[in-house]
């Protein structure tokens, strides 16, 4: 097994166990919600400091459930993965067209200078 794989494999054992330690050591289970947002959580701060506290603005679409807005997010999140790694791809494949280029133009080069044999 390569170096790269060993750490690929090391980093996606480590995102399961965040996934999956809280779930399997009950973090949370004193809570009505236990995995709610931080946007939950600053509200219930807010409400609990100050009981008269007017919000500055109110959304401008307020999903009809949960489930949508979760739904909503997990598309935002699929967007924003996909944008990035279709920039990635684009960078690695133009510097590896930019390498190819220079690797062909250098074999060229080299032919370039070998002596030439006259034919009879």
């Amino acid at each position: 097994m390569s170096r790269n794989a060993k750490i690929n494999t090391l980093l996606l054992l480590i995102v399961a166990a965040l996934a999956v330690l809280p779930l399997a050591l009950g973090l949370g289970d004193d809570k009505e919600e236990p995995f709610t947002g931080a946007d939950a959580q600053a509200e219930t701060a807010i409400t609990e400091n100050d009981p008269e506290y007017e919000p500055w603005f109110s959304p401008l679409y307020e999903p009809p459930s949960g489930e949508i807005e979760s739904a909503l997010f997990s598309l935002q999140a699929a967007l924003g993965a996909g944008v990035l790694a279709y920039y990635f791809g684009l960078r690695k494949g133009r510097r590896q067209g930019a390498e190819r280029a220079l690797a062909e133009a250098a074999g060229a080069d080299a032919e370039d200078t070998r002596p030439q044999t006259e034919q009879v």
